[in-house]
């Protein structure tokens, strides 16, 4: 009886010590880890910055309706940016008509602006594409687009501001 007191109670105090944790241990989200994302900022940061439509985009990892946002349907020549940074991601050049109801293009402006990472949300797997500087979400890519990459980065319109070339 005595081993068995041995064993138990430092075994109890290391199970009420790991169920005391605070909620405020809670991890970062991905677009607050500045060792993967330079301009990284706080979700709080975001919510100030973002519009609610680019925050629940970006920073929560949602998704707009197909059809009902901004950009699906723009035909118009010119450079879509961040809708957080203002960096320019992707050229209407390369936008195409995907059939899907959000904007698609096959390659963004520069591999480098962006970073392709897994997504398992949701049951699925993935490759979202988040921005390479704050690690926020912008939409996913897909294999089936045309040529010449034969990409279809699939992206969430409130990600973006469009401007239009002169």
């Amino acid at each position: 009886m005595k081993n068995f007191k041995l064993i138990f109670i430092p075994l109890l105090a290391l199970t009420l010590n790991a169920c005391s944790q605070s909620p405020a241990a809670k991890k970062a989200s991905i677009s607050e880890n500045t060792k993967l994302y330079p301009q990284a900022k706080t979700d709080a940061y975001w919510k100030k910055a973002l519009s609610t439509e680019a925050y629940q985009i970006m920073v929560e990892r949602g998704t707009e309706p197909p059809y009902k946002n901004p950009y699906w349907n723009n035909h118009k020549k010119g450079i879509y940016v961040s809708a957080a940074t203002g960096k320019p991601l992707f050229n209407s050049d390369t936008k195409f008509d995907s059939g899907t109801g959000w904007p698609s293009f096959y390659q963004p402006i520069d591999s480098k602006a962006i970073k392709i990472i897994r997504d398992t949300s949701d049951g699925m797997v993935r490759d979202e594409v988040v921005e390479a500087s704050t690690g926020l979400h912008l939409g996913h890519v897909f294999d089936d687009g045309p040529k010449p990459t034969g990409k279809r980065y699939c992206m969430d319109s409130y990600a973006f501001k469009f401007v239009p070339t002169k």
